[in-house]
This record gives structure tokens, C-alpha cells and sequence, in this order.
């Protein structure tokens, strides 16, 4: 499928020992054409190379289009595709991460609506886009250029957090909203994270988890670690988030556990979006900066 430009919308620079150029006129049928299949065997031998020397390197690294300049949160649908968002609009794409494609787009309203956009996550079939003020739209997934209908959940928390990054934890059966900067005076070195049950509509389903986070501060040189986004490993059930600020990553478990705390691979200029695929893969987005809105791909773990 193409773009509503007409073509398939993605450059691409493989590394890690695969190709680098730029294919934004390759045809129609790309999912299905001789460059989209050889992209996704090269990944594959990537991901099976068991040469150290590689292991930290990226195993592709997808450049957006102009109109994901500003991407932002990526998540994952029930069979394995990825969902992201810009940072103003309510339009949401499917990228195929393993070959650097664009598979669609469509609209939150008829009118796409605009805010402050800053994650994205997926339960069964129902999406959750989440706003810096805690806003969370409700809608189910549209087709090629469709515009939905959606839903508001008003949280009450935007004089709590500001937020950037939303996942979804099955065991408790709970949204996490991580918080970017946190408006309470009196937390301090703390990672805050608050869940919304949604087994039911009252809001005493919402809870907030502290995470102490002294330790890692001082052992990575960070004065604070403002989160962009967060995912979930669905290996160990474990959070994990990232900073574009502080260009980081961390790793907690449910209950509050610092797992690791370590600087991004270089090269990410403004990481906004985290997922961890069910084949070990994962995925970084940055916003363009320097240079174009980044889709990066890893070894996980």
C-alpha cells in the first residue's frame, strides 16, 4: 500500500551489514516486491548473527517522512503490528517495522483532532492515545484514511504530571502513564507512574507507584530522568522507559525495582517512542532534530 502521496513513504539505511539507500519510489505492491522481502531476510540473519562485535549496533534504522517528523509514542496490536502518532494530530499510522513500510494511516474525528500527543498503547482492539495533560482518547483501529470516532477519558491529573508515554499492563489490568515532569514540589529523585485500573469507571481505580531513583542518578552523571515513553518487556512483565533528555534507559519492575539504568546507544537525537516486540526486537523512535524523524531497531535484550 502507498502513501496518500502516492508512494511508499520510508528512506531506509540498514546497518549492522545491510543495505543502505533510499527507496521512496519502489511500487504499489512494496509489502510483497523483491526489496521489501530481501529487507526483512537480512533482518532476520541480523538478529541470528551471534558476533559480539554487532551485538550493540542497530539492526536497521527506518527514516520517516516528512509527516513524522514529530513522531512520538509506538506500540504494538495484538498480532504484531506497530501503531505510531505525531506529536499535534490526531492520525495515526502503521508502520511495518521489519521493512521499513507504510501500511496506512487514519484520523482520530472527522476533523482529526489537535493536541499535545504523547504516547500510545493498545488493549485487545481498543486504542489508547495519550495527551500531556492526562487526557486519554478511547477509539478502535480505522482503515487507510478513515476517520474514527473516539472517546475521552478525563483522567483529573493535569495538575499532578505532566505526561509523555503510556503502556498497558495485563496483569493488573491497568494503564501506566509515565510522568515527564512531575508537579508535585515535594517528590524528588523519583520516577512516577500512575495507573488506571479499567475494570470499571469510578476514579478510585487510579494509583500512582514511586520509584526511588537516587542511585542511578549518580551512577549515570543524570540530574534527573524525565521520561518520554514506556513499554513493557512481555518476557519478564518488567517497565521499561526511555529519556530523550537525559538520552537513557530504565528498567523497573512492578514493584518498583530499579532493574538497569544505562545510557541510549548513540545517535539518538530525540528519542520519543519504545516498544519490544514478541521477536526480541526493539524498537526506538526519535523525532527529527538534526536530521529526519528515526525509526531504530536492537537485539532485545
Amino acid at each position: 500500500m502507498t502513501s496518500r502521496w502516492g508512494v511508499p513513504f520510508l528512506g531506509v539505511c540498514l546497518v549492522a551489514g545491510l543495505a543502505c539507500g533510499n527507496h521512496q519510489n519502489e511500487l504499489a505492491e512494496i509489502t510483497r516486491s523483491k526489496t521489501a522481502v530481501a529487507r526483512e531476510v537480512r533482518l532476520e540473519k541480523a538478529l541470528t548473527d551471534h558476533n559480539a562485535a554487532l551485538a550493540a549496533r542497530p539492526l536497521a534504522q527506518w527514516i520517516m517522512p516528512a509527516p513524522l517528523k514529530e513522531i512520538s509514542g509506538l506500540a504494538l496490536t495484538k498480532d504484531g503490528r506497530m501503531l505510531t502518532h505525531g506529536d499535534e494530530t490526531g492520525e495515526i499510522w502503521e508502520v511495518d517495522y521489519r521493512r521499513g513500510i507504510l501500511v496506512k494511516h487514519f484520523f482520530l474525528g472527522e476533523n482529526s483532532v489537535k493536541g499535545d500527543f504523547e504516547g500510545i498503547t493498545i488493549v485487545n482492539d481498543v486504542i489508547f492515545l495519550l495527551a500531556s495533560n492526562g487526557k486519554i482518547y478511547e477509539f478502535h483501529e480505522g482503515a487507510n484514511n478513515a476517520h474514527v470516532k473516539y472517546d475521552i477519558i478525563e483522567t483529573g491529573l493535569k495538575a499532578a504530571c505532566e505526561f509523555e508515554g503510556i503502556a498497558y499492563d495485563p496483569t493488573i489490568n491497568s494503564l501506566l502513564m509515565a510522568c515527564k515532569h512531575i508537579h508535585d514540589k515535594n517528590v524528588h529523585d523519583a520516577l512516577v507512574l500512575y495507573r488506571l485500573g479499567l475494570a470499571n469507571d469510578s476514579t478510585s481505580r487510579l494509583s500512582m507507584l514511586t520509584v526511588p531513583i537516587a542511585d542511578i542518578l549518580k551512577a549515570n552523571g543524570w540530574k534527573s530522568f524525565h521520561p518520554s515513553d514506556i513499554t513493557i518487556d512481555s518476557e519478564t512483565g518488567n517497565y521499561v522507559l526511555i529519556s530523550s533528555l537525559e538520552k537513557g534507559m530504565v528498567e523497573v519492575t512492578p514493584a518498583g525495582d530499579v532493574v538497569f539504568a544505562r545510557p541510549l546507544p548513540e545517535g539518538h537525537q530525540q528519542a520519543e517512542g519504545i516498544a519490544i516486540t514478541k521477536d526480541s526486537i526493539l524498537v526506538v523512535s526519535d523525532e527529527a532534530k538534526q536530521g529526519p524523524g528515526l525509526i531504530t531497531l536492537y537485539k532485545w535484550p
